[in-house]
């Protein structure tokens, strides 16, 4: 009787950890739910080289959100992007959007540059200024 309840204390133990790691797991990537409110902007990139599905979105060296969605403009020829971001970061709607790379050997991401407007970004709106990514080949 005293094996079966080692087993079963061991057996919680288990996976309360399994839990535990889980839950870690999904908040590090982002996959956990309840993160609050969201705001979706669009930005046309020239070139969006080294940025996939989910690549950072920073503001100051601070990950504000991720980029959620890309495909090519038949027209334009651009990159239109959705940035996925926290809405507890007002953005200004002067602020610029840039691909910038984390070094030599880094991976890239997109950096908003905030502006001075006092006026913020809607839920939709459209980053117009931008800077795509500088190949080095």
């Amino acid at each position: 009787m005293k094996e079966s309840f080692t087993e079963v204390v061991v057996g919680a133990v288990v996976l309360v950890a399994a839990g535990v790691f889980l839950g870690y797991a999904a908040q590090a990537t982002g996959f956990a739910g309840g993160r609050g409110d969201t705001l979706d902007l669009t930005a046309s990139f020239r070139s969006v080289e080294g940025v996939t599905l989910g690549t950072d979105v920073r503001m100051a060296g601070v990950k504000i959100g991720t980029v959620s969605a890309m495909s090519l403009n038949p027209e334009t020829y651009r990159a239109e992007t959705v940035l996925t971001l926290t809405a507890d970061v007002p953005v200004p709607d002067d602020s610029s959007a840039v691909i910038a790379s984390e070094g030599l050997l880094g991976g890239n991401f997109v950096e908003i540059v905030p502006g001075a407007s006092f006026t913020f970004f809607a839920d939709g709106a459209e980053i117009v200024d931008t800077q795509g990514s500088v190949s080095l080949l």
